[in-house]
């Protein structure tokens, strides 16, 4: 009896087509140095989504920050998730 190969080729070359996009993915991000004063400005974001729009600029500040525990099994150890966001938009005119 035959091996029905169609099937399994087209998982293949889509698993194979997602490695591949992954692998070069990693080969195009470059290593990035810790910046302890932005580490510590995101550290003191609170939890939540904020925004502000400052009177005397014109621009949009946002921070937002999201923190759980997550735990698999009552008694086993837990990992804690922290996802923090800063960002800022300028608008600015521009005269020719």
């Amino acid at each position: 009896m035959p091996l029905p190969l169609a099937p399994i080729t087209g998982i293949a070359l889509r698993y194979g087509a997602v490695a591949l996009v992954a692998y070069a993915a990693s080969r195009r991000i470059q290593r990035s140095q810790t910046h302890q004063p932005s580490e510590d400005a995101l550290d003191i974001v609170e939890e939540g989504l904020a925004a502000n729009r400052p009177l005397d600029r014109q621009q949009i500040n946002a921070s937002a920050r999201w923190r759980r525990v997550v735990r698999f099994g009552k008694i086993a150890a837990g990992v804690e998730i922290d996802v923090t966001a800063l960002g800022r938009v300028k608008f600015r005119r521009v005269t020719t």
